[in-house]
């Protein structure tokens, strides 16, 4: 994939797939200690110990729509590509885990992407989930947290035009507010 951000949407959908209805992401760039971390987390129904050993084997999948899962074997390949590191974790009933990072100045690691479209692109398509989102650049967090957003709106769905539009805006201010020094 070309943009980090496109592996977070695969898994978000991964979770969401799998009953969650509560996803959290956490995306840290600490281009100081020369990192970035994603972490992306659900609630939903979680796999078995015997299905955790196949997890990143693109020919192994538990779905009857297609015979291969190259998602999570394309991101584990894409952090130990850029002198990172990849891990599931999951229980049965509990959901599951994914955190993987990357050295953040390795001239093969993919940009990160546009994470205000992938965050309005997962709200529209799912309004019903609540996502926390949280990122974190040198120490200075921006979090976005949709039940919270959701009391403000007072019945108004998070996917009409005009909340994702304002909520595209509001992501993209957070996150160039962390930038600045």
């Amino acid at each position: 994939m070309k943009e980090i951000s496109l592996h977070i949407l695969d898994v978000v959908e991964n979770g969401i797939a799998a009953g969650g209805d509560l996803i959290t992401i956490l995306v840290e760039e600490a281009p100081e200690r020369n990192i970035l971390t994603l972490e992306v987390s659900d609630n939903g129904r979680g796999v078995s110990q015997e299905v955790q050993a196949h997890i990143t084997d693109p020919f192994y999948t538990t779905r009857t729509t297609r015979k291969v899962g190259m998602g999570l074997s394309l991101l584990k390949a894409a952090a130990e590509r850029c002198g990172g590191g990849f891990s599931f974790s999951s229980r049965e009933k509990s959901g599951s885990t994914v955190v993987c990072s990357f050295l953040y100045n390795h001239i093969d690691r993919a940009p990160l992407g546009d994470m205000p479209q992938t965050f309005v692109a997962l709200l529209a398509g799912y309004p019903d989930v609540d996502f926390n989102y949280r990122h974190t650049i040198s120490g200075k967090t921006f979090e976005m947290k949709t039940r919270d957003i959701r009391h403000e709106l007072e019945g108004i769905a998070l996917n009409e035009p005009s909340v994702l539009s304002y909520l595209k805006s509001a992501i993209r201010e957070g996150l160039d507010g962390l930038k600045m020094p």
